[in-house]
Order: structure tokens, then sequence, then C-alpha cells
């Protein structure tokens, strides 16, 4: 799908900008919390929701999964829509592991995107925002009952607002 770019006083379109979904599969593997990506563009008039459901192989399982919509950045020329994906239906080879220590943000005060966006950062703030959620949303609360172990190390991740998170970084 592509997204007209334009100012809010002119509607008209003067070009597309395409759009990508990540998902980011969350598992257990030895104890650790560990996520693997998939991504794939969005065709004109495709619902980003249900490519999200594609990748992630979800199918009709619906006992303690979740997609929840965790964020989004402009990269490469294009909107990337992140989802968050747990556990992951389909874990493939070692897992990249999440590091609860880190933090991707700006170094100018009137730019906020981060010099540079890794998917580590990426999947530690999906977990943040999940971790924020579990205690918000009955919905997100339910599913995390439902994957005790999962959730134990989601948890882990400060719930609070990004001005909020600590971290050994300066």
């Amino acid at each position: 799908m592509s997204f007209p770019a334009g100012t809010s006083t002119d509607p008209t379109p003067t070009r597309l900008v395409p759009a990508a979904v990540e998902t980011i599969l969350l598992s257990v593997e030895d104890g650790m919390l560990g996520f693997r990506t998939r991504v794939a563009p969005l065709a004109d008039g495709a619902h980003p929701d249900l490519l999200a459901r594609h990748l992630a192989g979800l199918g009709n399982r619906l006992a303690g999964c979740l997609l929840h919509s965790t964020s989004w950045r402009f990269q490469d020329r294009g909107i990337v829509l992140t989802y968050a994906v747990l556990p992951d239906p389909c874990p493939v080879g070692p897992a990249m592991p999440v590091d609860t220590d880190v933090l991707a943000r700006s170094t100018d005060p009137l730019v906020p995107t981060p010099p540079e966006i890794n998917p580590v950062d990426v999947a530690v703030h999906a977990c943040r925002h999940l971790a924020f959620l579990r205690h918000t949303d009955p919905v997100v609360a339910a599913q995390a009952a439902e994957e005790p172990a999962l959730w134990s190390l989601v948890s882990r991740f400060s719930p609070a607002v990004a001005g909020l998170l600590a971290t050994s970084h300066p």
C-alpha cells in the first residue's frame, strides 16, 4: 500500500510512499527471550494486519497468541509498520537475543529518529510496549496468562513511557 505524501494544506498526492510490514516474532529459547523478523512489502489495498498475520504464520491459532502493532518508522524511503507476534508459532533456527539494556534514542532535539535503528532496537521497543499493555489492556493480559514463561521474560522490560526508561547508557 502507498500513502500520499503532501502537506496538511495540500491533500493532493505528489508522490507515493511505499509501505512494508515487519513482524517481530518472540520466543523462549533456553530460558532466554529471543526474536526473529519477517518483512514483506504491503500491496496496494492490502490491510497490514492481514499481512502481519500471514508473515507470522498464525493461521487460526488463538490460545496464547497475540499479534499487536507496536510501532512504525520511516526507513529506506518508505514506511515500516511493525507488529509483535508471540509466541513465535514456527521458531526456525536460533533466535536473536533481546537485550533488556538496549535503548535507541535520538541525539538531536529536533530530529526524533535515532541515527541508527537495528533489529534488536525494534524488538526491545516492542517488548517495552507489550510489558506496558500487559497491565493496561485486558486482551493482552488474557493472552499473557496463557504463555507465562514467555511473558515473564517480556515483563522484565520497563513498562514506562520513553522519557522514564532507565538504561546504563548515557
